[in-house]
């Protein structure tokens, strides 16, 4: 696969140390990971292999990726794979592309609770689409479609969204029948955006009852409810935006655009034009103006901050799937809905289950990844692994700031160590809790006194070869000595 001359991981490795030290108390330990994975991919950290051609003895080396769902240069294969499934589930009938948008109200409080507030945009979007489609009225339909989540703009922006493709038509409510939608109409675009603004804010409402939601910096004001509400009274009265269309060439079309940013997220390599004196200038479409294809150079620091503004939280589902197409009961109901339409079921074969990755890349594809680059005549085979190298400092975490420093950096270190520090260096750990308020904090102590102990292999060594200084744990500062 052709690489452009500037890549999102350079721009992390340039310029990704300074950003940590300048933010990194703002930084959580999924975007710390995220950058770290992102420098690291493809490169000698990770290990790899090194291939040759059994033909004319032409020579590559290929290193391991992070496999990070962030990376823009990761996850081909599971994009590949997942476009195909997709394609396999697709109907003989019309296809809808609808677009669940907040406003910036909305925006803001999603900033400071990614996981609440994106789950219950999944949510009011996927009850706003059943329940209009199930009144009879409408359609009397149980449909099939899943949603993608998207939270930036072109320019990078937050811009928290969600993509749908919706088949177009249902089960009716016994199974027995498929019932279609009116040709090139799908759903009264106001009612879903009335219907979705209702239950999307009395979710809301609830999860600030439920004191799911947290707010600090110029939002901190929100923790009163009445301030929550009265920031919330313009998305009341305001129109929101549903967006639901038919695309012009077909499902294929929509499924291959969701795909380009369902395994990595906001801005793949080919869009980045150039990387000099500490800016980044990428391309953007401007939707505002015909589509324009523009340019934007930003500041590194800007650009590596509103990268990290779309690392979702640890473990959540960015596609979902709901009707007819929810994993609980996609296998029978997709059946019956092939079966209503006259179409064939599909053949079901295990061919992928024991090729190896490249082969099944190559199927997804037509891209080999085994055909020699120099002569395309013989195969690279591997001749040699390489080992990663050695792995860095583990990373702490300081986006729990009300929790102990204590038991954040134990966390990371290996059994024997939290035994050891746990036994032996309480007293020193209570000297600094109240100076050093962070697990960073903490960890630059350790680090200056391994830095000025050089013998020891590790920062609790030289902490725990002295005795502590007497402590009095009332007051929280070291006693006089005699």
């Amino acid at each position: 696969m052709p690489r452009g001359a500037a890549e999102v991981a350079d721009v992390f490795r340039r310029y990704g140390e300074a950003y940590r030290q300048q933010h990194g108390a703002s930084l959580s330990t999924v975007q710390r990971r995220v950058m770290t994975a992102i420098e690291q991919c493809r490169t000698a950290a990770l290990g790899g292999h090194v291939e040759q051609c059994d033909s004319c003895g032409h020579q590559r080396i290929s290193y391991n990726s992070c496999r990070n769902r962030h990376c823009p240069k990761c996850q081909s294969l599971a994009r590949a794979q997942w476009l195909d499934d997709r394609r396999s589930e697709l109907l003989p009938v019309p296809y809808f592309h609808v677009v669940f948008t907040v406003p910036q109200e909305i925006a803001a409080v999603a900033f400071h609770n990614k996981g609440p507030v994106y789950d219950i945009l999944f949510h009011a979007a996927a009850e706003t689409l059943r329940t209009i489609a199930a009144d009879p009225e409408h359609l009397g339909a149980e449909l099939g479609f899943f949603a993608v989540l998207h939270t930036w703009g072109q320019t990078l922006l937050h811009h928290p969204h969600l993509h749908c493709v919706v088949a177009g038509g249902g089960l009716s409510a016994d199974g027995s029948r498929w019932i279609a939608c009116r040709p090139k109409f799908f759903l009264p675009v106001r009612v879903l955006a009335r219907l979705f603004r209702r239950l999307f804010l009395a979710s809301l409402e609830k999860a600030f009852d439920a004191k799911k939601l947290a707010f600090y910096g110029r939002l901190e004001r929100l923790c009163d409810r009445r301030a929550f509400r009265r920031h919330l009274a313009p998305a009341r009265k305001a129109e929101w935006c549903v967006y639901a269309k038919p695309p012009f060439a077909g499902p294929e079309q929509v499924l291959a655009y969701v795909a380009r940013y369902t395994h990595r997220v906001a801005l793949s390599n080919n869009r980045l034009l150039a990387i000099e004196e500490g800016r980044v200038r990428f391309r953007w479409k401007d939707y505002r103006n015909g589509n324009r294809q523009k340019a934007m150079t930003l500041a590194a620091d800007e650009f590596i901050r509103r990268f990290l503004l779309h690392v979702l939280p640890e473990g959540f589902q960015r596609i979902r799937y709901y009707g007819f197409l929810a994993h609980r009961h996609r296998e029978h109901k997709l059946a019956r809905c092939r079966q209503l339409l006259a179409m064939p079921q599909p053949e079901v074969g295990d061919e992928a289950a024991g090729q190896d990755y490249r082969d099944q890349y190559r199927q997804l594809t037509g891209i080999s990844l085994i055909e020699c680059p120099a002569c395309q005549r013989g195969r690279m085979v591997i001749i040699e692994v390489l080992k990663p190298a050695r792995p860095c400092r583990p990373l702490c975490d300081t986006s729990c700031r009300g929790r102990s420093s204590r038991l954040r950096l134990t966390a990371l270190l290996p059994s024997h160590r939290r035994v050891l520090l746990s036994r032996q260096s309480a007293p020193l750990w209570a000297l600094a809790a109240p100076t050093f308020r962070t697990a960073s904090s903490c960890w630059v102590l350790l680090h200056r006194c391994w830095r000025h102990r050089p013998s020891c292999r590790d920062p609790l060594d030289h902490l725990n070869s002295r005795a502590p200084p007497p402590f009095d744990p009332h007051s929280g500062r070291q006693r006089a000595t005699v």
